[in-house]
């Protein structure tokens, strides 16, 4: 099973890593031509305007705009998940997200770096140490997004389909649970291959309607 990393900048090494215990094979992603022949994607943390501009200097952003909305399973943390979502309500000058993730974020929610910390995480797929460190919150849910975690009265972990978007860091505590979710869902989803030329089929996605009544306080929903 082949994970492409997004390796322009952050916790590269980590991911691939993770990824490797896990029995995938890690791919380091840094120009177009390197997304053939994925079945997974992971987007790394690190500084979301720095990786943003980033993707578009490299030709990045569209083929994985394409992709991940085409339903390539994709896992992002912290910053992968800004470069994700729809709406980022604390832009940096010019900062762009690829907008295939239907929340609202705002970058640096819980506090400066002085205020990272690992704590353990309640989540609908078990406990999971994790570590959060100037990490973003999300907002707004849409009507497709499920919840899988909260942090300080703060939704910090959602599922769209086959995207995983996670404001805090497991591959820094080598918490393998959402990893792992990513490659069951490589599995569940049983793309067909996408090994050809083109970087624009169309892959199956699944639904992850949210539950009603399940929305936490706080967080708006469209």
């Amino acid at each position: 099973m082949r994970v492409g990393v997004l390796a322009l900048q952050g916790g590269v090494r980590e991911h691939a890593a993770l990824l490797a215990e896990l029995g995938a094979e890690p791919v380091l992603v840094r120009r177009p031509d390197q997304l053939r022949d994925l079945d997974a994607l992971a987007l790394p943390g690190g500084e979301s305007s720095v990786i943003d501009r980033l993707a578009r200097s490299t030709g990045l952003f569209d083929p994985l705009r394409r992709l991940i909305a085409d339903g390539l399973p994709t896992l992002a943390t912290c910053a992968g998940l800004i470069l994700l979502a729809q709406g980022v309500l604390d832009p940096a000058p010019g900062q762009q997200s690829l907008g295939v993730l239907d929340v609202d974020v705002r970058r640096n929610a819980f506090g400066p770096q002085l205020a990272s910390a690992e704590v353990p995480l309640a989540t609908r797929w078990g406990l999971a140490s994790v570590a959060f460190i100037r990490a973003p919150a999300v907002e707004r849910v849409g009507a497709d997004v499920q919840v899988l975690a909260q942090h300080a009265g703060r939704v910090v972990a959602v599922q769209q389909g086959s995207i995983i978007g996670l404001a805090f860091h497991p591959e820094l505590t080598g918490e393998p649970l959402f990893h792992q979710h990513l490659l069951g869902l490589v599995r569940l989803v049983a793309r067909p291959s996408s090994r050809h030329p083109t970087l624009s089929s169309r892959h199956p996605t699944l639904s992850c309607r949210r539950m009603p009544g399940s929305l936490p306080s706080g967080v708006t929903s469209r």
